[in-house]
């Protein structure tokens, strides 16, 4: 995990600059409307106002949240929201002159990680991924993070990242928390990036277990390989783009001459992010390789089984050929035998003197030729 330190300097992030006096505030709620109607849950999980790095003010409803900012300029309003519906966005939209486009973004959720500038405000798409030991799947989260001159909306969609911690440890930090909603941006970036790699981890060991189950011969692996190739392609969508999100603000932070300090911390998520994209590449890779293993697997054993059934057959048919020879050999004799057992006065082998003897050859010479010609035929 990247570890942030106090800065001693403290420059405009990326073009942001914080709007001197009082600002002009084209919509404010009452200061005693709820934050939501009673039958609904808040969405606000957090909103607080800091002053040189220091929390001076925690509040349950936007409006005094707004009312302090704007009454002690200097401050940044660091708001937290969970789920909120287009109601609440709105509020913060007017407040703060969110983009209707980010907006509608940050309402509709199912957006890939990506960075996008609205005048001097940021708006920021991150993408949590989290392990399930349990199920051996994958939950994502989806985070969008509004930047500007002197506040940071976040509007997460899914129960990661914690930002509490994010909270907590930047307030244990005051020096770095001074530096304004950069520092912030940095710290929620960090958090994400750290969290996936348990999910590198998990998805790892998952690799090697299905490697041992292929050369196992269970049957059920070439679905679990699907599904884990998903997963991996899943994460690698959250990953992947991520990394032209770092790489867009290391432009903008040379550019606008960010803290040195700063820039670094950037550079180290950066790295912490290429090393989790290069490993879930080579995951990816591997379950190719090991899919083909399995189809070749699959097709030997097929092969082996189509080998064994084939020689069943063979033997069967051996079988068969030896019945049907010694059932033609006893057949002769027994046909010979029906005719000369008929009986009939007319017949004039029944009469003559040697015909029992004759019948006997014929049966005889008849079961020796047949047995004689199964034999060449190897039949029997």
């Amino acid at each position: 995990m990247a570890t942030f330190l106090p800065s001693r300097n403290s420059k405009p992030f990326l073009g942001l600059r914080r709007r001197p006096g009082v600002p002009v505030v084209p919509f404010v709620a009452p200061d005693d409307a709820p934050l939501a109607p009673h039958t609904r849950r808040s969405s606000v999980v957090a909103a607080a106002i800091y002053h040189d790095g220091r929390r001076t003010g925690s509040f349950t409803r936007l409006a005094e949240a707004f009312r302090t900012l704007r009454e002690r300029p200097g401050g940044m309003a660091w708001i937290g929201l969970e789920r909120p519906d287009e109601t609440e966005l709105m509020t913060l939209a007017r407040e703060f002159d969110l983009h209707p486009l980010a907006v509608e973004d940050a309402i509709q959720a199912h957006q890939r990680p990506k960075i996008e500038r609205y005048g001097d405000t940021l708006f920021v798409v991150l993408r949590a991924a989290k392990y399930l030991d349990a199920e051996e799947q994958l939950e994502f989260g989806e985070l969008h993070v509004f930047v500007g001159p002197d506040f940071v909306v976040t509007v997460r969609h899914g129960a990661s990242p914690d930002l509490a911690g994010v909270r907590g440890r930047l307030e244990r930090e005051p020096q770095m928390l001074s530096q304004g909603p950069e520092a912030v941006l940095y710290a929620i970036l960090d958090a994400v990036v750290d969290g996936y790699a348990p999910v590198v981890a998990g998805l790892e060991n998952d690799v090697d277990e299905i490697e041992s189950e292929v050369f196992g011969g269970d049957p059920e692996v070439s679905r679990r390989i699907y599904e884990l190739s998903r997963e991996v392609v899943d994460f690698q969508r959250a990953v992947r783009p991520l990394q032209g999100v770092c790489a867009s603000l290391a432009k903008g932070a040379a550019k606008y001459g960010v803290d040195e300090e700063l820039q670094a911390y950037l550079r180290d998520v950066a790295d912490h992010l290429t090393e989790a994209g290069e490993r879930i590449e080579s995951y990816r890779a591997a379950l190719r390789d090991i899919l083909t293993v399995n189809a070749t697997l699959v097709a030997q054993r097929q092969n082996e089984e189509m080998k064994h059934l084939s020689e069943v057959s063979i033997q069967q048919g051996e079988e068969v050929k030896k019945i049907s020879g010694w059932a033609a050999i006893l057949f002769a004799p027994t046909l010979v035998g029906t005719v000369y057992g008929m009986n009939f006065d007319t017949m004039p082998e029944l009469h003559t003197q040697y015909g029992y003897p004759a019948a006997l050859v014929a049966m005889l010479g008849v079961s020796v030729g047949l047995f004689r010609i199964f034999r060449w035929k190897r039949w029997i």
